[in-house]
């Protein structure tokens, strides 16, 4: 007998006219989805969503930020959503008494760190992401990086001050196989990400959420990159201001670069990285804000900082030959 939700041969409900399954319970949100701005225009299109930071351990904004995912289902986008884990890592660490360290943004993972961090991440925080979005309907599969070789990774080094730290089992994404990633996508499924690698060397590496989403959205030819924290954007003279950007190129971003403060680097490094890498867009939004992810996949001037590649340059005229002149 087939139980809720599911169909007697197990595949996803046939869709309703505007992308709803069968069967499947409306989102909820407080905004349909498919009625805000260029919905139309992303139809049919990729869109990769970070999500960490406190809506990740606020019941209310973890539950908004599900019903958000599943809206932009409904309108007809593909998300995928990639998730960190931080403030869970670091509690179970406490737990464990075992040290919690980062250096240039990223967290020290020493091989006792890196079985806490899987652990956490594909036992526990993917498990809780998915049940959210699920309780909406059969949408989210979960998988790691390890998964189908979904991510391959080296170890990252690092720098701080100038000098090289050893940060650990620490990886940087260096291939993406995304067969299983779109089979689920083609499947009409939402696919959640732990920023899990595996590498060549046979370790497995700890990747930062903010970098394995900017990764895995140049892979698939993502529209856009959505990344949810806990500030309003990139702060224009922090700490003396809280003015912040609304808007600036690749090109600006890697000249701020080098003097943004830790917690925001890998945000911005993985949203320059996005947009240079082929993502149309990317864009850093308050996830403490209750329906931030939708404002910043639809809103034209949305909250936030989009980053954006740089304007193209103007070929330059070719001289017209004696004879054209001489025909004009």
């Amino acid at each position: 007998m087939s139980g809720p939700g599911t169909t007697r041969t197990g595949t996803l409900p046939h869709a309703r006219p505007g992308g709803a399954p069968a069967g499947t319970p409306a989102a909820g949100t407080v905004t349909a989805a498919a009625d805000l701005p260029w919905a139309e225009e992303l139809r049919g299109r990729t869109v990769v969503v970070k999500f960490g930071g406190n809506a990740m351990v606020d019941p209310a904004l973890h539950r908004t930020f599900a019903q958000d995912v599943v809206e932009l289902w409904h309108a007809g986008l593909r998300p995928v959503v990639v998730h960190g884990g931080g403030p869970q890592i670091s509690a179970m660490l406490d737990r464990l008494d075992l040290e919690v360290r980062f250096e240039a943004g990223l967290r020290v993972t020493t091989p006792e760190t890196m079985d806490v961090v899987r652990m956490v991440l594909t036992g526990q925080v993917q498990r809780e992401l998915v049940g959210a979005l699920n309780a909406h309907g059969p949408f989210a599969v979960g998988l790691s990086g390890e998964d189908a070789h979904t991510m391959t990774a080296v170890r990252r080094p690092a720098r701080v001050d100038g000098r090289s730290v050893d940060i650990g089992l620490v990886g940087e994404v260096v291939a993406v196989e995304t067969a299983a990633v779109r089979a689920l996508l083609e499947a009409g499924r939402i696919p959640v990400v732990s920023p899990v690698a595996r590498g060549e060397d046979g370790e497995v590496y700890n990747v930062n959420a903010d970098l394995a989403a900017s990764a895995l959205a140049v892979a698939l030819g993502a529209d856009r990159l959505v990344v949810l924290t806990d500030v309003e954007g990139l702060y224009a003279d922090w700490p003396r201001s809280t003015e912040v950007v609304a808007r600036l190129t690749a090109g600006e971003l890697d000249a701020l670069l080098p003097d943004l403060a830790s917690g925001m680097l890998p945000k911005m490094e993985g949203c320059l990285r996005a947009v240079r890498g082929g993502v149309r867009a990317a864009r850093v939004v308050d996830g403490r804000v209750p329906h931030a992810l939708l404002g910043g996949v639809f809103a034209a001037d949305g909250p936030g900082t989009t980053v954006v590649p740089d304007p193209e340059r103007p070929s330059a005229p070719v001289p017209a030959s004696p004879s054209e002149e001489d025909d004009a």
